[in-house]
């Protein structure tokens, strides 16, 4: 009887461990449901664009700072949570693992590729610190060592886009044709010293990977967005830089202070009244 009682317990346990390892061999579901719009998600289509269709062309470039209020999803959340990573952090995973190609980050017109591994060596930053010789105690010497790239001091998106008027379809329409990351360059004292563009990426090319990353929406948890969403959507705050001239040089380059917030005013301005003119009768 004792050994009969010993075996259903021994039984019982067994079932109880493997029942407890099947059930942790999975971490719970974090929510109420299964989310599976967002992983099965494709980009919206251009529509179709021929070259008899446009009369009206304006090449512009643009800078998202992720400081701006409307730009806080770029930048956060730092780390991974709850499904959901900032802009550079999925650009940088897309990259790692081949789903996008790279181009040079002085090349916005997409002719010089980089590998991932040619981008990581260029974004090796360099600093001097001061360690103690462990053969000489008392006595720092200055060692200059390697750091990679930091994605949480990446802090703005430029942008290159064209405004065009599609007489077909009677409407005014912008298309983006690429972004590349921007990183503040500062000396050892923290000083500003300009800006240090990472590399390019061809923004038709990356909509296969924003439209499957979630982005945060303050205002209802069950209806979020997707980085290609954002864009499609101009959901984000930016400021003019650059339109396309004669001379081929930015409003940094001719203006500074308001005089430059004036002119990127008046850019914007322009291609406003040019789709207005075109319903003026």
């Amino acid at each position: 009887m004792k050994r009969a009682l010993g075996l259903i317990a021994g039984l019982i346990l067994g079932i109880s461990i493997t029942g407890y390892s099947q059930v942790f061999d999975s971490p719970p579901r974090d929510g109420v449901y299964d989310k599976i719009h967002t992983r099965e998600k494709k980009p919206v289509p251009y529509a179709p664009l021929r070259e008899a269709d446009v009369f009206w062309v304006k090449r512009v470039w643009r800078v998202i700072d992720f400081r701006e209020k409307q730009n806080h999803p770029f930048y956060y959340p730092t780390e991974p949570a709850q499904g959901r990573t900032n802009f550079m952090t999925m650009l940088v995973s897309a990259l790692k693992e081949g789903s996008l190609l790279a181009f040079d980050g002085m090349d916005d017109e997409f002719k010089k590729p980089r590998t991932w591994e040619e981008l990581e060596k260029s974004m090796v930053s360099k600093d001097t610190l001061s360690i103690e010789d462990p053969d000489n105690p008392g006595f720092f010497k200055d060692t200059v060592m390697d750091r990679s790239l930091d994605v949480s001091k990446v802090k703005k998106l430029r942008i290159k886009e064209e405004w065009f008027i599609d007489k077909q379809r009677s409407v005014q329409d912008v298309r983006i044709l690429g972004f590349c990351p921007v990183l503040d360059a500062v000396d050892e004292q923290g000083n500003y010293k300009g800006t240090q563009p990472l590399f390019w990426i061809y923004f038709p090319d990356a909509r296969q990977v924003m439209a499957k990353t979630e982005v945060y929406n303050a205002k209802n948890d069950a209806e979020r967005r997707t980085w290609d969403d954002i864009f499609w959507k101009r959901m984000f705050f930016s400021y003019v830089t650059k339109e396309s001239n004669v001379y081929d040089r930015g409003i940094g380059e001719y203006s500074s202070g308001m005089d430059a917030l004036y002119e990127a005013e008046r850019v914007k301005e322009e291609i406003f009244k040019q789709e207005h003119d075109m319903w003026e009768f």
